[in-house]
């Protein structure tokens, strides 16, 4: 199965062709062969997981390439796979929630607008996403985190009629290209200390140290500049809720398992030269901290239900990014593994919630309870899994990345970083489960408040929710903290054996989670028109205002850049580059034009005319010796004779 798992992006990518093709000339117009694509893709995910499974899943593990083109003096660049437990999980990661969210756009897209097209994008972008995760060489692996990127900007802007729409995916791809830079940069430092793009060979020189701590330090910062945008990390988090412009689904998809978990693979899969360098480690675990604790707050205060959602997003990749900082590699693999599924959930509830009730704002909804059961179980069940409530999955990734962070408070190389990660860990916890119950209120307890006639939604749109539900409670239990097949044992990723787990921080960071649910339910119990929250003041108004970021941003550089540096180029253009252009021209119109007055009119024109004129006017005197008199002919034939006969005697 290893050696064929090339198949697994190939077949998304070839069934983005196909639907463009051939789609709408099938019964469903085009979603059959994505999901038929995708549905062996994920068949054969499940068979390269299995063979990861136990303690000797190591020993499957393997990378098959083959040259691509030659550069330089020797080198050349490889196409190829790297089949390992990271690899593996990604996989059925992906697969999974793809599979379903292609399921559950049949219905969700149902009558609109460029309905074949989407599902030939969702391939695209599940394809790319799968080539990022398979790629065995960096220069690769860029292949597919452009190719996600672009994906993103198609669909985020799928409604590109609304100027609104158009401008959030402009948005998206501008500020994920800001990471992009670092990021290439990065790739070619690292090159230049290994010689080699091979992600293995990059392993094995870092582990024999023939690469400088500098060099290693260097790379790791800026690699972790694409993590930061594609991740949605502090700084660059701007473009991620804006995202929620683009389909619900496109949105569980983004969040849950293509776009966003890309610059925590990195990390993930780099990890060895992270590990190198502990300046880069504590960059990750600050900035990871910082971004949990910032985003937690302002999903706080949000109406829409995709944009609370979105912020959650961000804080949770925030609390993978942590983990791999303070080296909980493991931890945050795992996180990433079962918030696939409660996230996906959430997205796609919050899709079936809009598609009942008009509306984003959880302003409008309110007593979906009891007219749409389905909808609601499922949604209970993500939120309590996101919360860190067990038995639900995201209880046991949740803990062990905070369990792990006090652990390197006490055992790391740097201390401080450990206990600030689990500190604001821990807050974030509360604020999730705080958030995510006033989210749930909002939307499905008290009365409806709404004014469309909202409905259960068609069980192709259930059946995923119920599915990834089920996920939602059984995925944590592959990786029960204290178990010696812990999640980074039962997958090969290398990781030593699990320590025993410290229940005292379990019992913490449950009454945390208890404690956010029970004060979420008391505050928003009867919501009415003003939100509660709204007392806290002028800090209601920083969250609101997303703490002015945008703001800032706006007014410190897309005006300068559009009122000043635009005008300053458009000077420039119209005046030197222009000017250049047209003074060229006039030099070239005036040479020109002395050129064809003097030497074509009065040298060449006047040579040929001459030569012309010439040959008239000795025409013209030849021609009278031209009389067809035979006579003449002889008397002049006689006269010559007599001529060259004197010259003859004369001169001899």
């Amino acid at each position: 199965m290893t050696e064929h798992a090339y198949l697994i992006p190939i077949l998304p990518l070839a069934a983005f062709f196909l639907i463009i093709a051939f789609g709408k000339r099938l019964p469903l117009k085009g979603p059959e062969i994505g999901i038929v694509a995708v549905s062996i893709s994920f068949i054969m995910s499940v068979g390269i997981i299995a063979k990861f499974v136990g303690a000797h899943g190591a020993e499957h593990a393997r990378e098959i390439s083959t040259r691509w083109f030659p550069f330089g003096s020797g080198a050349h660049l490889q196409i190829g796979m790297k089949i390992d437990g990271l690899t593996a999980v990604m996989f059925i990661v992906v697969t999974t929630v793809s599979l379903l969210v292609q399921i559950y756009s049949i219905g969700y897209m149902k009558g609109e607008v460029r309905y074949t097209w989407f599902f030939a994008a969702l391939s695209l972008f599940t394809g790319s996403m799968l080539t990022l995760v398979i790629a065995n060489n960096l220069l690769m692996m860029l292949i597919g985190w452009e190719l996600v990127g672009i994906c993103s900007y198609l669909l985020i802007g799928h409604y590109w009629e609304e100027k609104a729409n158009s401008n959030a995916a402009i948005k998206a791809f501008i500020t994920t290209k800001t990471g992009d830079v670092p990021f290439l940069i990065g790739i070619f430092v690292l090159f230049a200390g290994t010689h080699t793009f091979n992600i293995n060979a990059i392993y094995h020189k870092v582990a024999v140290g023939d690469v400088s701590h500098a060099t290693l330090t260097a790379a790791a910062i800026l690699l972790f500049g694409g993590a930061i945008g594609k991740s949605g990390q502090f700084p660059l988090h701007v473009w991620l809720p804006d995202a929620m412009a683009g389909p619900t689904p496109v949105s569980a998809l983004i969040h849950a398992a293509t776009m966003v978990t890309a610059g925590v693979f990195l990390v993930a899969r780099l990890f060895p030269v992270f590990a190198a360098s502990p300046e880069a480690l504590n960059e990750v675990a600050l900035i990871g901290a910082f971004t949990m604790l910032f985003a937690a707050l302002i999903a706080m205060v949000q109406d829409d239900i995709k944009r609370v959602l979105a912020y959650s997003t961000v804080s949770q990749l925030a609390y993978m990014m942590a983990a791999l900082g303070v080296g909980a590699r493991e931890a945050a693999v795992f996180h990433l593994f079962t918030h696939a599924f409660f996230k996906a959930l959430l997205f796609l509830g919050a899709g079936s919630v809009i598609h009942a009730a008009h509306s984003n704002s959880m302003r409008d909804m309110g007593g979906l309870r009891k007219l749409m059961p389905t909808t609601y179980a499922t949604f209970l069940i993500a939120t309590l899994a996101l919360s860190g409530i067990p038995p639900f999955a995201g209880f046991w990734s949740k803990d062990e990345i905070l369990t792990e962070a006090f652990r390197a408070g006490q055992h790391g190389p740097t201390h401080i970083v450990g206990y600030i990660v689990y500190v604001f860990g821990a807050i974030t916890a509360f604020l999730t489960a705080f958030y995510m119950m006033r989210a749930f209120q909002m939307t499905f307890m008290g009365k409806y408040r709404g004014e469309a006639h909202p409905h259960e939604s068609p069980r192709v749109m259930t059946g995923p929710l119920v599915i990834l539900g089920a996920l939602s409670v059984v995925a944590g239990f592959v990786g029960i903290p204290g178990l010696k097949s812990g999640f980074g044992s039962w997958l090969a990723l290398g990781e030593h054996e699990v320590e025993s787990a410290n229940y005292l921080l379990i019992v913490v960071s449950v009454l945390l989670a208890g404690g956010g649910l029970v004060l979420g339910s008391r505050v928003y119990r009867t919501y009415a028109e003003v939100d509660p929250l709204e007392r806290l003041g002028w800090f209601h108004k920083v969250l609101v205002n997303k703490f002015y970021i945008d703001e800032f941003y706006m007014a410190a550089i897309v005006r300068p850049i559009r009122d000043r540096v635009s005008r300053a180029t458009l000077w420039i253009n119209q005046n030197v580059l222009d000017g250049a252009v047209n003074g060229a021209a006039a030099v070239a119109k005036i040479s020109g034009d002395g050129l064809y007055d003097q030497l074509d009119q009065k040298v060449v024109d006047g040579a040929i005319n001459g030569i012309g004129i010439t040959a008239r006017a000795t025409g013209g005197v030849l021609k009278y010796l031209q009389s067809g008199d035979v006579q003449k002919y002889a008397a002049y034939l006689f006269a010559g004779i007599v001529i060259l006969a004197v010259l003859f005697t004369r001169f001899a």
